[in-house]
């Protein structure tokens, strides 16, 4: 039971903790540089997340023909390219992954 009211407790405070921003700054009109600055969050996020799993191989910096990783993301980056799609991009990321893994091995 004392497993179940933690977890409870931790989902109430992960809650109330993403909630609380949004609920005050609902009232508040942010300066249009904020805004402006906030629109670039989404990408800056997602690049720090990307980047490193497509770049890095054994704890070190990994720009080669080798690395299959690379070759896929470049890959689903031309597909995002040509088809501005999320479902073809990680359809086209995903399956060029496997088979480059498949070939390396």
């Amino acid at each position: 039971m004392d497993a179940w009211l933690i977890v409870a407790s931790m989902g109430l405070v992960t809650f109330g903790v993403r909630l609380l921003p949004i609920a005050l700054l609902e009232r508040v009109a942010l300066p249009r540089l904020a805004l402006r600055a906030l629109r670039f969050v989404p990408p800056a996020v997602l690049s720090a997340i990307v980047f490193p799993e497509l770049l890095v191989r054994d704890g070190a910096l990994d720009i080669s023909l080798g690395n299959a990783r690379l070759l896929a993301g470049l890959a689903a980056v031309v597909v995002a390219w040509r088809t501005r799609s999320v479902v073809p991009t990680i359809a086209a990321g995903m399956a060029a992954l496997w088979l480059l893994q498949g070939i390396t091995r």
